[in-house]
């Protein structure tokens, strides 16, 4: 018979699997298409369809999540992963029954939250998503700057631009969602067209705009995004050569500093 050391050996191998683990993803990639496919108009044989395939993207899901669970050393470790936490949670809640229930809008708004599985599993999206929290400090800052030069042209374009047109000058709140038409360059010029009528040098208000906001702004948060992931990107592999015990920059002075004092010693 096979004892509980054995199956755990056995579950810990199969969830490292590479074919178990693109199985996973493409068990994800279904459920997410699944989603898709129950906002048409569907015949009823193809309704059933649909639901005894949702119900056997639920039951792998379960079974998948107590294979990582079983095949944890130390199961206090498995919570002690914020993604297994939210694994877990997804598939508890995706347990619960779609239809003629209260819960039913939430069981269905949690499985289009199961497409963000795929970051839990893909340990590039990981990375990806890790490197963007701990941008977000230093993002915040960028956030803050940039609200302050909304709110000043704001103020500016809803004081000089108010009488030319209301809708979209108002006040200085409709005059924030304008900036952020132009910023996204939404039919931009119509609106620089509609005030330069009045106002012909009103083109320099929309174009520095653009240049704080679309330009100089975006690239400061791609530069910190970089960063960042430069950062975790280099944190993995000293990690990984810890791991292999292979020799860092630092330890190959130390022999070499090793090395230079025994020849000293010798040559005395």
């Amino acid at each position: 018979m096979i004892n509980f050391a054995q199956l755990q050996s056995k579950f810990t191998t199969l969830r490292s699997n590479k074919a178990f683990e693109l199985f996973v993803v493409f068990v994800i990639i279904s459920s997410a298409l699944l989603v898709g496919a129950k906002t048409y108009e569907l015949s009823p044989l193809s309704l059933t369809l649909v639901t005894w395939m949702d119900r056997f993207i639920t039951a792998f899901f379960l079974i998948e999540i107590s294979i990582r669970f079983l095949g944890e050393e130390h199961k206090k470790d498995f919570f002690k992963n914020p993604w297994n936490i939210f694994d877990t949670l997804i598939v508890t809640i995706s347990l619960v029954p779609i239809d003629n229930t209260d819960m039913a809008l939430v069981a269905r708004l949690v499985r289009v939250f199961r497409v963000l599985r795929m970051i839990s599993v893909i340990p590039e999206l990981r990375l990806l998503l890790n490197s963007l929290i701990k941008a977000m400090p230093q993002l915040g800052y960028v956030i803050l700057l940039m609200f302050i030069i909304f709110y000043i042209y704001a103020a500016i374009g809803s004081t000089l631009f108010e009488d030319i047109n209301p809708e979209l000058w108002g006040d200085i709140t409709i005059s924030l969602l304008t900036l952020f038409r132009v910023m996204t360059f939404e039919d931009w010029t119509d609106v620089m067209y509609e005030t330069m009528g009045v106002y012909p040098m009103s083109w320099v208000f929309y174009l520095t705009f653009i240049f704080f906001t679309a330009f100089a702004f975006l690239n400061m948060v791609i530069g910190i995004v970089v960063n960042v992931l430069d950062e975790e990107h280099e944190k993995i592999r000293k990690q990984e050569a810890i791991d292999a015990h292979e020799p860092t920059i630092a330890d190959l002075q130390l022999q070499l500093e090793q090395i230079k004092v025994m020849l000293e010693r010798q040559a005395k």
